[in-house]
């Protein structure tokens, strides 16, 4: 198929999770798979002849670059390195095998089977009751768009060898959950984890059953009528493209986000903070006295938070943040964390409440975290009896699959 538009875009890789669904089935039930590389390789070649902007060409096949996607009567470029890559590793798993697939991560990794092994060496003995993990960034490889960040095959075959030790799987993200969120993306087999999205705030069992964290109802009329306003916002011409870049426009269970930014800077600076500006108008419009909503601007994406009261200062507010998800989780799913052992992943200090929610539970908790920043790495080490790093998801999905 031609792809011109973002709807194609994202229809066709839509299309790719369906396909990835059936490879993960077949594979762990021991059926071929082999002749499902077909529809991933054409799926390939048609992101490779979406037109380029001239420039330099990275990657491994010369395919980097931003390609140039229409939507109504302006263009939107992309950098579709995640969606390309992993697209071949899918391709190569299928028509190699896994120990070609991590031949090539070898070739894509320095030190990857050093790290890989010494991952494994310190997790392995230790049978977990609870593993509570982030997605993006930790146990899937970071993409420009949400929307399209559609889990490989050989990550979730991987993943699922693992989590099928663990009594309590947990994948946790701030994304929503559905519609279209983390169980659209997610091409693992059905029951494998429990889906947690919103920052915890609602979630999916393993049986597929649907729950979530209370919420007042002034202060869900509240997030509908944020929502609306947002959605407005969008419809006009001049902001429509802010729902196609990065995060797009995500409505989470207690929570709402709206990228201002992109990985590649395709909104000019100024531009960026004359939108978050109109959106911080927009909520101060909506809640001037700051009862109900607390901003988060990270530079790419506003985070528009509905507040909770603090259990350690009672009458404050704060954000529900994924400690808070991790704490209702337990309850709700009897985790019994405080039994342990626990192992908890993750790669940005949003992730560190995780951890700290699983220690004040035992001490007997062990965490991975992706990350080669130093100051994240000493936080780590202090907050957790058992800390471990990964230079890559890459690395800490092999390691697990080896363990699997």
């Amino acid at each position: 198929m031609a792809v011109r538009t973002m709807a194609q875009f994202y229809a066709l890789m839509h299309q790719t999770a369906r396909t990835r669904r059936k490879i993960v089935s077949r594979v762990l039930r021991s059926q071929d798979a082999g002749d499902l590389s077909g529809p991933l390789k054409e799926a390939l070649q048609a992101l490779r002849r979406i037109p380029r902007e001239p420039g330099p060409q990275a990657g491994p096949a010369g395919d980097g670059g931003l390609y140039r996607l229409s939507h109504g009567q302006r263009d939107v470029h992309l950098e579709l390195s995640y969606e390309l890559e992993e697209l071949r590793r899918d391709v190569l798993y299928l028509e190699r095998g896994e120990r070609a697939l991590l031949g090539y991560l070898e070739e894509r990794h320095a030190r990857f089977g050093e790290e890989v092994g010494a991952l494994a060496d310190a997790l392995n003995g230790v049978r977990f009751r609870n593993l509570v993990t982030d997605r993006d960034g930790t146990v899937n490889n970071y993409c420009g768009r949400y929307r399209s960040s559609v889990q490989s095959a050989y990550n979730a075959l991987f993943l699922a060898r693992y989590t099928g030790r663990v009594p309590t799987p947990v994948l946790l993200t701030s994304a929503p959950l559905r519609d279209f969120g983390l169980a659209d993306l997610s091409v693992l087999p059905a029951g494998s984890v429990v889906y947690a999205g919103s920052k915890g705030r609602e979630y999916l069992t393993r049986r597929g059953e649907y729950r979530a964290y209370p919420i007042d109802r002034e202060q869900q009329e509240m997030l509908d009528r944020l929502n609306r306003r947002l959605e407005k916002l969008l419809s006009a011409p001049e902001y429509q493209v802010y729902g196609l870049i990065g995060s797009g426009l995500q409505l989470k269970f207690g929570q709402s986000t709206i990228a201002r930014q992109d990985i590649n800077r395709s909104i000019p600076d100024q531009e960026s903070v004359l939108f978050l500006n109109v959106v911080r108008n927009l909520v101060r419009d909506l809640d001037p006295e700051q009862r109900h909503f607390r901003i988060e601007d990270t530079g790419m994406d506003i985070e528009i938070i509905l507040t909770i009261q603090d259990p350690g200062a009672p009458g404050e507010l704060k954000d529900f943040d994924k400690g808070d998800g991790v704490r209702f989780l337990d309850r709700e799913l009897d985790m019994e964390l405080r039994a342990g052992p626990n192992l908890v992943c993750g790669d940005t200090r949003s992730d560190i409440q995780m951890v700290r929610a699983a220690v004040e539970a035992t001490e007997d908790t062990w965490s991975v975290f992706v990350s080669d920043d130093p100051g994240l790495r000493d936080t780590l080490t202090r907050e957790c009896p058992h800390p471990l790093f990964a230079s890559s998801p890459d690395v800490l999905v092999a390691a697990l699959g080896a363990l699997g």
